[in-house]
């Protein structure tokens, strides 16, 4: 854990560091097409943990990191409202095509904002987004962005994220758990010890599930992995903390 702690020191400064690299390699993969990890159905933990968020109507929902992820669409058809953060502007402008979604862009800030009636999207660096870019948010939804990130990203993903929220703002995480020496991210292993680490400091951690899913990823098992575990949780933004905790 002193590792984390060491890091989440140096905050967004360490990040910084690499998400130049970092942004040109999403770069890369959209313009290659090489996006094995886009889902193309909805995720089911998000459809059985949603509700663990105890979200009214018309909330707004954060997702980070979201690419063209359809779970944006079953989540505004469940009512809620969606803030994405992306830094393609292949996977956003993708996203509302092939959904057939009528939008609008304009600038704002440093990013382009693609908005269609209950979702928008930010196009742009997720760690040059500032709080007062954003709508207030009720709740994150994470699936596909910590474990997008190597090791020395996550600290300052974590406080740049916390950042964003108020006190009490809840988060559904879901993480993957494997044998990193197994195969080359992303999307990376974060074990929930690291989860714990990374966001124990200014969240309470609950975790809602555990589930042993190599059987049913055969592309995982081809790239060699004998174990791979993916993992729910409910995080909750302590009060009392300051903007940038």
């Amino acid at each position: 854990m002193a590792e984390y702690q060491a890091l989440a020191r140096e905050g967004l400064g360490a990040a910084q560091r690499i998400s130049l690299m970092e942004a040109e390699f999403w770069h890369e993969r959209w313009q290659k097409g090489e996006t094995g990890f886009h889902q193309p159905e909805y995720n089911t933990h998000m459809q059985a943990f949603i509700e663990f968020l105890a979200l009214r109507r018309a909330a707004r929902i954060l997702v980070p990191l979201c690419g063209k992820s359809l779970d944006m669409l079953w989540l505004s058809e469940q009512g809620y409202r969606i803030t994405g953060i992306e830094i393609s502007e292949i996977a956003v402008s993708d996203f509302f095509t092939e959904n057939q979604l009528e939008h609008r862009i304009t600038q704002t800030g440093n990013a382009l904002l693609y908005a269609a009636d209950g979702i928008e999207i930010y196009c742009g660096d997720f760690f040059e987004i500032q709080k007062a870019d954003l709508a207030e948010i009720d709740a994150v939804y994470d699936r596909a962005a910590l474990i997008a990130l190597p090791p020395t990203m996550r600290p300052g993903y974590v406080r740049h994220l916390t950042g964003l929220l108020a006190s009490g703002t809840q988060t559904l995480l879901v993480s993957l758990d494997y044998p990193q020496h197994e195969m080359k991210g992303p999307p990376f292993s974060v074990t929930s010890r690291e989860v714990v680490a990374l966001y124990g400091g200014s969240h309470s951690v609950e975790q809602l599930h555990a589930e042993d899913c190599l059987a049913r990823e055969p592309r995982f098992r081809e790239k060699g992995l004998t174990r791979l575990e993916e993992n729910v949780f409910l995080l909750h933004k302590k009060p009392g903390l300051a903007a940038d905790q």
